[in-house]
């Protein structure tokens, strides 16, 4: 697992909220941001994908945060948005993994929709 000076990046954690359509329906609404945390990447080997007949590059990344009562909320209708460079990444699994209550890892992927 990181150490804190491993934490050298800034994560906008983002969730998407709902919006009345005027029928008592909710429909998806924009991202809007959570709250902000220093985090460590692990960058995985990159893939590509053909969606709509087009090839679409993919990187897989595992991001590290400290746990805390507002990143164990994280879940997979989420999104992180690197603050520096501005890449959304899709999060498709967020969980205590050393089971310690330290630090919240999440499975997340460059260039896809969350």
């Amino acid at each position: 697992m990181p150490s804190s000076g491993d934490l050298i990046e800034r994560i906008s954690f983002q969730k998407r909220g709902g919006v009345d359509d005027g029928y008592g329906n909710e429909v998806p609404g924009d991202f809007a941001e959570q709250f902000q945390r220093c985090a460590g990447f692990i960058m995985k080997p990159g893939s590509e994908s053909v969606l709509a007949a087009r090839l679409q590059g993919q990187q897989p990344v595992t991001i590290i945060v400290r746990f805390d009562s507002q990143t164990r909320t994280i879940g997979t209708d989420w999104r992180a948005v690197d603050v520096r460079t501005g890449i959304a990444y899709a999060i498709k699994a967020a969980e205590d993994m050393d089971r310690k209550r330290q630090w919240w890892t999440m499975v997340c992927v460059a260039g896809e929709v969350a």
